[in-house]
């Protein structure tokens, strides 16, 4: 897949322009409007491919749910659990709690965690099956009430009937950028993991008391253009953190619906990390 065409995804997908201008732009970049046809089902999300566990997975107890605070998500954790277990809050892209984060969610709950995949979306009735919408809605969201929410949710999950009282976050993209303000703003996360998520203010990095794990993507310039910062910052104040940069991935690498930007390599390698992370950090 030519970088062009990722790069101008991306920017499509993080804002930068409406549907008719990217597919607009697709046409001019590809030659026709035949060659961007066939390239979109390549750039877009694939959420027929999305579901790696079932939801009726007999190794997990899986179900949408709403938490005390009213909060909606989709929960998973192990059937064969008999005692209380460590609690991760999934936050999702900047499409919402979508296919792909659910399975996320459950792929997690296998691990041996109470999974969480938090639905930021609601207080407007839940995530729309339209990404573009789903986009859109989240664009609305004040950093406040983002934060509020995640800290309820944390606080939620601490107080679960299966949970430990330890709970550790993991997100994606714009979710990755709110585990890092959560990091700053919630003092009681056990730990933090983000996946190309946009870096929190300088200023606010002496706040943090969460270890956190930092994947990035090396074809990533828009998100990675932060990172010099953000680290920098983390060693004046000692924080303890764990940052990878994956040379040649693009930004989404994780995510295994997503066509041309999937590393199923980079993907597996930061998996193994992150479930040895969230192990060692909000384990029992």
């Amino acid at each position: 897949m030519d970088q062009r065409f990722i790069n101008l995804f991306d920017r499509f997908t993080h804002g930068g322009m409406s549907r008719r201008d990217f597919l607009d732009r697709l046409t001019l970049l590809a030659g026709s409007a035949a060659a961007a046809s066939a390239i979109l089902p390549v750039l877009e999300d694939n959420y027929a491919h999305a579901e790696t566990i079932a939801a009726d997975d007999a190794r997990l107890v899986a179900s949408d749910v709403t938490l005390a605070s009213g909060i909606r998500g989709h929960l998973a954790y192990p059937a064969a659990a008999t005692g209380k277990l460590p609690a991760v809050m999934v936050i999702h892209e900047n499409r919402g709690l979508n296919p792909h984060i659910k399975d996320v969610t459950r792929r997690i709950g296998l691990e041996g965690f109470l999974a969480f995949g938090v639905d930021f979306l609601s207080p407007f009735g839940g995530t729309p099956e339209d990404a573009d919408k789903a986009r859109e809605m989240i664009g609305t969201l004040k950093p406040e009430d983002i934060l509020q929410t995640a800290k309820a949710v944390r606080l939620d999950l601490a107080q679960h009937e299966k949970s430990t009282g330890k709970v550790g976050a993991i997100g994606f993209c714009w979710g990755g950028g709110t585990v890092n303000n959560l990091a700053v703003a919630d003092p009681e996360l056990a730990a933090g993991v983000a996946y190309y998520g946009r870096q929190p203010a300088a200023d606010g990095v002496p706040a943090i008391k969460a270890p956190l794990l930092l994947h990035y993507a090396g074809l990533d310039e828009r998100i990675n253009a932060g990172i010099a910062e953000f680290e920098a910052a983390l060693k004046a104040n000692g924080k303890a953190y764990e940052l990878y940069l994956y040379e040649g991935v693009n930004h989404a690498f994780n995510n295994d619906t997503g066509g041309a930007r999937y590393n199923k390599e980079a993907a597996d390698l930061a998996w193994g990390r992150t479930v040895a992370f969230l192990r060692q950090h909000a384990g029992a």
